[in-house]
């Protein structure tokens, strides 16, 4: 920017007239804002210009309760009552359970003294001395009533005596038979494909005739309905009934209504004699019905002792006995022949205990 040009102060009216009044301008235009505004700032004091703010803010107070923890009205109206231990509700979140935890954990080791157990980051010592464990115990599966190496019995040794042999022997040709039979005396399956025969020439000739008799069934039929409809053209007249015969109809109403109600009574009595007798066939039924439960109860546990439960699509087949014949018994050891494996005899344990799925046999 240039210089501002130099104005001549050649007198007085000169100088007067180079005299600057902004000062004043801005005092007067200041002085009608304040008296405009309602009066200047700098004279009033300064407790009238600021106070305290005391009253609640209800928005952050609202949204600082909605954060906290939500407490049931049950749990509410318990812990008002110092002699009655509140319910822990189901519904709380996992952080208030963490939370829970946490501080239950401080609380113990603040009153044991030892806060070497726990650290700063909230997580347990694994080398203290007492670490109390947290987490969820894994679900325990219920035992077995099947034992995990069964006996076999004193017939199938390799020296045995001959009548527990003579017993182990036949107990193992029944089961034989006992599956044999049930392949030849079961039922049949169904057949995929029928077997049929040819119609010959004197059978279509037959059935040939009996389509055409539908076409005179359809006739004679036809014929009927149009007698029918003759027949409802023309005029019917009702008869008159007489007073005589409706009072007979009225009385015959009521002898009706009456002799209903005194069968409905009798019956009533009758029922009323029986109830000595029905309560006693109820007694009976109810023994019947515990007796029953019973000897399912038992036969359950018999079946969950001889075979395990269906697990997959295929079922359990036990294994035949391992028993000698009479040729093959020598007494000694060293001549036995080796017919079963260990590894064999381990998975049918395994499958007959439930512990894994049955699978079918392979040739």
């Amino acid at each position: 920017m240039g210089k501002k040009a130099k104005t001549s102060r050649k007198g007085k009216k000169a100088w007067r007239a180079n005299i600057s009044t902004e000062d004043i301008e801005n005092f007067f235009e200041k002085s009608t804002k304040d008296a405009l505004s309602g009066g200047s700032l700098e004279a009033v004091s300064s407790d009238s210009l600021f106070f305290e703010d005391k009253s609640k803010d209800l928005a952050v107070k609202k949204k600082i309760e909605k954060h906290r923890e939500k407490v049931l009205r049950v749990d509410s109206i318990l812990q008002k009552n110092q002699f009655v231990i509140p319910v822990p509700s189901s519904t709380l979140k996992k952080s208030s359970k963490n939370r829970k935890v946490v501080s239950k954990s401080l609380a113990t080791n603040q009153d044991s003294h030892k806060d070497d157990s726990m650290l700063d980051s909230g997580l347990f010592d694994m080398w203290a001395d007492k670490v109390e464990d947290n987490k969820k115990g894994k679900k325990v599966s219920k035992p077995s009533l099947i034992p995990a190496v069964e006996v076999d019995p004193p017939g199938c040794s390799f020296n045995p005596s001959h009548e527990s042999h003579q017993d182990t022997l036949a107990s193992a040709v029944a089961e034989e038979m006992q599956k044999i039979y049930k392949n030849e005396l079961g039922p049949e399956p169904v057949p995929l494909t029928v077997p049929g025969e040819a119609i010959s020439e004197e059978d279509m000739y037959f059935l040939d005739v009996d389509d055409g008799s539908d076409d005179d069934e359809n006739n004679v039929e036809n014929e009927g309905e149009n007698g029918d409809a003759t027949s409802e053209k023309m005029p019917f007249r009702a008869k008159k009934v007489t007073r005589v015969e409706l009072n007979k109809r009225i009385r015959r109403k009521e002898q009706l209504r009456k002799e209903a109600e005194a069968l409905k009574l009798k019956k009533l009595s009758k029922e009323i004699d029986c109830i000595p007798k029905l309560v006693k066939e109820i007694k009976n039924e109810d023994e019947e019905k515990k007796k029953r439960h019973i000897r399912r109860q038992v036969a359950k546990q018999d079946r969950l002792k001889a075979c395990p439960p269906r697990l997959g699509k295929h079922k359990f087949e036990p294994a035949p006995v391992q028993v000698l014949l009479s040729e093959e018994i020598t007494g000694s050891i060293r001549k036995l022949k080796g017919c079963c494996t260990l590894v064999k005899d381990r998975y049918k344990s395994l499958e007959k205990r439930g512990l894994i799925v049955p699978k079918p046999r392979r040739n």
